[in-house]
């Protein structure tokens, strides 16, 4: 597997497979490494086509970009720094990505203040010095952005301490790789993932 040089982000597969992104250089932003979006969008294929995806601190757009990139028909990336919103801005017009809407604004402000709608898939990538998961997960879960048998992917640091989900959320996959815990969440048991 080829790593990107630092400061480039590499879409793993889709209609943009191997195309390189520049990344902007702010503290604590971190893209979501390729090996780990490769588990994550295997977990994700049979639900990724036609999707409507949250991108919540998208940071990078990694996730959100490889989702359109994979076929989702939208997505909303949500980004509070001024420098990775514009950069992310920049990566998204480079690749004339319709699909794609830009929020500059925190997480925890975005799901108080947006006009709700239901989401297929969202992503909940905080920075990890950021202790934002129970707050995002109680807003999530209470206000209704989740269409039914949701998605709901987590990453974290893997030296945290595991999160508690909201009573009516099940893990379906997990797995540590490096430093960074992941898991993909339901919102409802299921027998066929």
């Amino acid at each position: 597997m080829k790593k990107t040089n630092t400061g480039q982000l590499r879409i793993v597969a889709g209609k943009w497979r191997s195309r390189l992104l520049q990344v902007a250089n702010v503290p604590g932003l971190k893209p979501t490494s390729i090996r780990i979006r490769e588990t994550l969008f295997n977990w994700l294929s049979p639900r990724i086509e036609g999707a409507r995806c949250l991108d919540l601190c998208a940071g990078t757009g990694a996730l959100g970009l490889e989702a359109l990139s994979r076929g989702a028909s939208r997505v909303v990336f949500v980004e509070c720094s001024g420098i990775a919103f514009e950069n992310l801005k920049s990566n998204i017009n480079s690749l004339k990505a319709s699909g794609a809407e830009l929020r500059k604004t925190d997480a925890i402000s975005f799901l108080n203040n947006s006009v709700i709608e239901k989401f297929d898939i969202i992503f909940i990538d905080p920075p990890f010095a950021d202790s934002l998961y129970d707050d995002l997960f109680e807003l999530i879960a209470a206000k209704g952005w989740l269409s039914k048998n949701a998605r709901i992917y987590i990453e974290m640091s893997a030296n945290e301490k595991e999160v508690d989900l909201p009573k009516n959320w099940h893990i379906l996959k997990r797995k540590k790789t490096g430093n960074v815990y992941y898991l993909l969440v339901a919102t409802s048991k299921i027998e066929n993932f």
